[in-house]
């Protein structure tokens, strides 16, 4: 097990299309090693609930079904990694964008490992087919795994589930092709810096092992070379 200085001191991205499993790996990887995390999603809700300037601009923005200007969105991304200083971080849905990731190093936040999770476009398809949400809390069933205790009403509420729009196969297929289009230069990116590491499998609970023993390597690996610096 790595010592707590170089687990504190850990910076990481995760990577990984809608559907692909990215929010249980990531709160396996928060709870394991004890890291801040932060999403890039989660940033922009927080500023809009502040009621301050920038908040209000990206309330515009997202009203109007806009993308918040990459100016914007990273200054408020940028602003929040600075402030955890020397604790380690995971950094969820930033960068989407090869100015994004450009910019990550240009203000000194780079990241010391991607995790990028490949899990195929059908799998995908097939778990979101079955996923059903409580829109007034944002409770998610599914189907296969996850089932309503009552078919069709939230366990706690009893009020009636929906499925998003969002979550039908055809639409799912083009956001994921979206997706693909997209991060496709971001990946190469990371890649060419030796940062990114993929993992491929189509269930969170076989991924995972896989990933905490990758990590917990890696920290004993930098963990001895620091070591080994020190008596130089």
């Amino acid at each position: 097990m790595s010592g707590g200085r170089t687990t504190r001191l850990l910076k990481m991205i995760i990577m990984g299309a809608p559907g692909s499993g990215k929010g249980t790996i990531s709160k396996r990887i928060v709870s394991d090693l004890h890291l801040h995390f932060l999403s890039s999603g989660d940033a922009l809700r927080n500023e809009i609930e502040s009621k301050n300037d920038v908040g209000r601009l990206c309330e515009k923005y997202m009203k109007k079904g806009l993308l918040v200007p990459d100016e914007i969105l990273d200054r408020i991304i940028f602003d929040k990694l600075k402030s955890f200083k020397d604790a380690g971080w995971l950094l969820d849905g930033f960068p989407r964008t090869l100015t994004q990731a450009i910019a990550l190093y240009r203000e000194e936040l780079v990241p010391d490992l991607v995790i990028d999770l490949q899990v195929p476009f059908e799998v995908i398809i097939d778990r979101l087919k079955d996923r059903w949400v409580h829109p007034g809390s944002g409770r998610i069933y599914n189907l296969q795994y996850n089932k309503p205790k009552i078919p069709g009403l939230d366990d706690l509420t009893g009020e009636p589930l929906i499925q998003r729009h969002d979550d039908q196969p055809d639409t799912v297929l083009a956001r994921l092709e979206h997706y693909k289009e997209l991060t496709i230069p971001v990946s190469e990116f990371f890649r060419d810096r030796h940062k990114l590491v993929s993992f491929t499998g189509s269930e969170s609970d076989v991924i995972w092992p896989e990933i905490r023993k990758y990590l917990h390597d890696y920290l004993d690996r930098r963990q001895a070379e620091d070591e080994s610096q020190i008596y130089l």
